[in-house]
């Protein structure tokens, strides 16, 4: 097939997926519950352009250029709807087509019933669209649209249940955050366009190729400065990342494809695909190692004290995308696509279990409210004290924890385990696999991340000695924190009221399917960037294809040579790695097997002060209500006020009277009167004849 069709089909089968639900949705109400219908098309239309890259995959011989037609001109401006088929692009492709896919799939078990179905099946393809214009944009307007539609459809996503005002809100929020990002990342175009007349990629990387170490215009610092705090909005990174846990508000799939596997990714997308201008400013890439690196800790501290289970992976995605950073800032702009990819497997299959346990959840929420019985609970979701004595309480410690009943919380459920063994052992595995076992997926590009570090640092870089610690201190608590959600989880004792008698059950086969896919990718997927100690790399097949020197387009740093003990650093640091995920998952599994959620009672105890401060989520939010939000509501809110009603209102009301005032006149003509009408007409007829004549 030829390049410009197979790129014409995977960008538009997704739009008109999203077109095919929007007007199925929309014109025809009576369809609106064809649920296998829009599932199926809406499905098929990103599953077919998986295949297609797949087949663009495996027949690459060189960077493409697809060009479609001219989008703006105006001087010196020229910005071409044109497409960029290269190793990095068509591996973003892969990943958000594959995993969009299944999360499509899966969606379809996850939202049966839901009367939205149809919009919401026409919001994941049109996130697919736009998500794929900013992986295959061949210049940075394009990738623009796709990075603002991504921003749209987020918006739509979370608020998707908008009936419910908190989820609207968490909407705004990750909407209006992400705008302070791409103000910087508008500025950093600007400037781009003034100093080089373009903005496709060939014109950008020409000039940052030719630079000349130590030679480097004064510009290009404040460019990779505003690219980056571009990339922290999107990509969830201090002081921008407050959206993403809010953004659990939307259905778990939302989570799964966007805060997961692709649009929280975008920041580290952008900064690889413009990794000889990143590199060109050393000092830049200080600044984002260390915003990475501080990212990573202290979402991993909030992780640790969190009960919803899908906020715990929510801190988890911001401390795993801090990982990414800390390898784009010490030039490792290949392993930090690398992690993309094996966190996209084992994440999306996180999350995708969350909501499979989420589902199973629901299921004992409504028993209970029934109470099997006729007899619904207290307020709080429990029963009255001899409804509890007769059901002779399950646990095996008491429970420190009496608030209502939700299905999300991890204190009121346990031992899923045994009612759920699919979404167990695949959940299991993701867990393991992002604690950084040894021979999993996470393990490799972590461990590669950590080997990074070490290397920059130990060519003299001294910075990076600072985030390879914070990494080995991130990768134990990453290691106990996931740990710890597995075991509250799905062992030991049920801790759901009636839990002798109400059970949950597993999901049906449009949910586990895309699970057992993704945990066997999480096991396996980590095999593509083998460590540089085996082989002398001969056998990390991600290196080989992104990496400058091998012709890929993702450039890296130039270290000095190592000498031949360097090799046994890097064995004692790949042991050191193993032996951290190993010690911490042991030591989680063990304290919560043992004690439960009693642990927690001790480790609160332990920290005290540090652990409320991580509870609280650090009071961020609290701290932008304080300087930001109440004095711009203060200052602002009076000549809000009236502009709203005197400019706003004004303005729709005045065209309201203009409106009427014409039709008032305009209505004097319509007079029923024969005579009226001919004379009207002899003048319009003598009117146009004067034209005519005169013209």
């Amino acid at each position: 097939m030829p390049a410009d069709l197979s790129v014409r089909l995977i960008l538009l089968l997704p739009l008109a997926g999203a077109i095919f639900s929007g007007v199925l949705g929309l014109f025809f109400p009576a369809l609106r519950r064809s649920e296998t219908l829009i599932g199926a098309i809406c499905t098929a239309a990103v599953a077919l352009p998986f295949l297609i890259a797949v087949a663009l995959f495996a027949g690459f011989e060189q960077t493409a250029v697809v060009p479609f037609y001219t989008w703006m001109a105006a001087g010196d401006l020229n910005i071409a709807f044109a497409y960029r088929i290269d190793q990095l692009s068509l591996l973003m492709t892969l990943i958000v087509t594959g995993i969009g896919a299944l999360i499509h799939l899966y969606s379809v078990g996850y939202m049966h019933g839901d009367e939205g179905f149809w919009r919401f099946f026409a919001y994941l393809n049109l996130f697919i669209f736009a998500m794929l214009n900013l992986v295959l944009g061949d210049n940075l307007v394009v990738l623009f649209l796709g990075w603002e539609g991504v921003g749209l459809c987020s918006f739509l996503l979370i608020g998707f249940w908008y009936k419910d005002l908190k989820n609207s809100a968490a909407a705004t929020k990750a909407f209006v955050v992400n705008r302070v990002g791409d103000f910087a990342f508008l500025m950093a175009m600007f400037i781009l366009f003034k100093n080089l007349g373009g903005l496709d990629y060939d014109t950008i990387l020409g000039f940052a190729n030719g630079l000349a170490e130590g030679v480097v215009p004064g510009w290009v610092h404040w460019v990779v400065l505003l690219l980056f705090i571009g990339a922290t909005g999107k990509s969830a990174q201090i002081p921008l990342f407050v959206w993403l846990p809010d953004a659990m508000a939307g259905p778990t799939p939302v989570s799964a494809l966007i805060h997961a596997a692709t649009m929280v990714t975008s920041g580290l997308y952008l900064l690889a695909r413009l990794s000889p201008l990143v590199l060109a400013s050393p000092g830049m890439m200080a600044t984002v190692a260390i915003v990475g690196a501080l990212t990573s800790i202290m979402a991993a501290s909030i992780a640790m004290t969190q009960y919803d289970i899908k906020k715990v992976l929510a801190y988890s995605t911001v401390s795993q995308l801090g990982y990414m950073f800390m390898a784009a800032g010490v030039g490792a702009f290949f392993v930090a696509i690398f992690h993309v990819m094996t966190h996209a497997f084992f994440k999306a299959c996180l999350f995708l279990g969350s909501g499979s346990v989420i589902h199973a959840m629901h299921h004992v929420e409504h028993e209970l409210e029934h109470d099997g019985h006729g007899h619904a609970p207290d307020h709080h979701g429990h029963h009255t004290p001899h409804e509890e004595e007769a059901s002779a309480n399950p646990f095996k410690h008491p429970l420190p924890y009496d608030g209502p009943f939700d299905p999300q919380d991890m204190r009121t459920m346990g031992g899923l385990a045994r009612y759920m063994k699919t979404t167990n052992w695949t959940f299991l595995v993701s867990t393991l696999a992002i604690a950084g076992i040894p021979g999993l997926s996470g393990f490799f590009s972590k461990d590669e991340i950590l080997f990074k570090a070490f290397e920059y640092g130990y060519d003299g870089h001294a910075y990076a000695w600072l985030v390879w610690v914070v990494g080995l201190l991130t990768a134990f608590m990453t290691a106990v924190y996931m740990t710890r959600c597995y075991v509250l989880t799905f062992r030991g004792k049920e801790r759901w009221p009636q839990a002798d008698r109400i059970h949950p059950h597993e999901s049906p086969w449009t949910i586990t399917i895309p699970l057992v896919v993704l945990g066997v990718l999480s096991i396996f997927g980590g095999l593509l960037g083998l460590p540089g100690v085996i082989a002398h790399g001969e056998w990390n097949w991600i290196h080989h294809w992104l990496g400058a020197p091998y012709g890929g387009p993702v450039a890296e740093p130039v270290l000095a040579p190592h000498g031949e003990g360097f090799l046994l650093i890097e064995w004692a640091l790949l042991l050191l790695g193993a032996a951290i995920a190993i010690v911490g998952v042991l030591y989680a599994w063990r304290a919560y097997n043992r004690d439960g959620l009693l642990f927690d009672e001790k480790v609160r105890r332990v920290w005290g002060g540090l652990y409320r401060r991580a509870s609280d989520k650090y009071n961020w939010d609290e701290f932008y209500e304080r300087t930001i939000r109440r004095p711009l509501l203060t200052l602002l809110a009076p000549g809000m006020a009236r502009f709203d009603q005197d400019v706003v209102d004004g303005a729709v009301n005045g065209m309201g009277g203009v409106t009427r005032a014409a039709s008032g006149r305009l209505r004097r003509l319509q007079t029923g009167v024969v005579q009226s009408y001919a004379v009207a007409i002899v003048i319009g007829v003598a009117l146009v004849l004067a034209l005519v004549l005169f013209a």
